[in-house]
């Protein structure tokens, strides 16, 4: 596990909003829907943003996933990994911690120009750790840091935002050198949660105008957390392929 002690960024401005949820004390609402909610796409590139703790959220995707015998590479802007957490949910599901584990991979970012380098170096991950689910948290917030200048933001988010692309479509050429394998990439964001300066306001965005899906973290009349699909650009391929 790649880890780097630095200190901590500037924030963004946090809107003045109530937190919804608190991911430790929720019921999830399995609502019936073709797009299976918290499930990750077989291929693409999926989104899943809410208020704060989103990243956090992604947690309970991975036992499903580590049930299917699938490794993950999380890569953690949010710094929200935690262990105590994992154990539980392989507790109550009755899985070996350990098990956990050996099929999880997690690598730190604190800064943006971090997460940015570490998002480049997925092929070399993947080489050592040869995962099939690639989980990015903080993303694109990471890069709304106020003490970084508009413009190295923008190039670091740029960058990294290309390689996510090229990582969630395996038949583009990873760096000259062949293809990366196929990759399911899910980010999973807390931007709507800060008020980025103007050159940034679109990093969000241009995130959701790359993704095959898009879910929003909402919570029903019965505090009970759910997701929506907000943007599904291969299920409206496959429908009209299908017609």
């Amino acid at each position: 596990m790649a880890e780097e002690v630095v200190s901590s960024p500037k924030p963004a401005r946090m809107r003045e909003e109530p937190r919804p949820y608190a991911s430790d004390h929720f019921s999830p609402l399995l609502h019936a829907s073709p797009l299976k909610p918290w499930t990750l796409p077989a291929r693409g590139l999926a989104v899943f943003h809410g208020a704060a703790e989103t990243g956090r959220l992604s947690h309970y995707f991975l036992p499903r996933l580590l049930r299917q015998g699938q490794r993950v590479l999380m890569l953690d802007g949010a710094n929200c990994a935690d262990p105590r957490l994992l154990e539980r949910l392989a507790r109550q599901r009755g899985v070996p911690f350990a098990d956990f584990n050996r099929q999880i991979e997690i690598a730190r970012a604190f800064t943006c120009f971090q997460l940015t380098e570490l998002i480049a170096r997925v092929p070399q991950f993947l080489a050592d750790f040869p995962a099939q689910v690639l989980i990015v948290t903080a993303f694109p917030e990471l890069y709304y840091d106020e003490d970084v200048r508009d413009w190295n933001a923008r190039v670091a988010f740029e960058r990294a935002l290309a390689s996510l692309r090229r990582w969630s479509f395996p038949s583009t050429p990873a760096g000259g050198a062949g293809t990366t394998p196929p990759l399911t990439v899910a980010l999973f964001s807390s931007a709507a949660t800060f008020v980025p300066s103007p050159a940034r306001q679109r990093f969000f965005e241009k995130t959701c105008a790359v993704a095959s899906e898009v879910w929003r973290f909402d919570v029903d009349a019965d505090h009970r957390l759910r997701l929506v699909c907000t943007q599904s650009i291969l299920r409206l391929k496959e429908v009209t392929s299908d017609q």
